[in-house]
């Protein structure tokens, strides 16, 4: 990936990863602090520590980190979804294809 983005996946609490997936949602830091009922200045602090930790630079390269990383799914886009139909189900040429 270009820019500044770990080359791996960073090592996050499970904290951040909700930190993450706020952001990815849109929300401010301070809207961050309300919806979990922590200071705005936690919320700062965990977001330089997640910039930090990924390599990213600001929301949005941090945003594109969790995407390519599967840490977030925004709007079904980047989500892993379990077939409906157990495979055994499914004619052998319907499994192949």
């Amino acid at each position: 990936m270009a820019g500044n983005a770990s080359e791996s996946p960073a090592s996050l609490s499970e904290r951040e990863l909700q930190i993450i997936d706020l952001v990815a949602a849109g929300l401010t830091n301070h809207d961050i602090a309300e919806q979990l009922e922590i200071s705005k200045r936690t919320v700062d602090n965990h977001i330089s520590n997640i910039l930090t930790k990924t390599g990213t630079d600001n929301r949005v390269a941090l945003v594109r980190w969790a995407l390519q990383w599967g840490k977030v799914c925004i709007d079904e886009v980047n989500c892993c979804t379990l077939p409906t139909t157990p495979v055994t189900n499914l004619k052998k040429d319907q499994v192949m294809s």
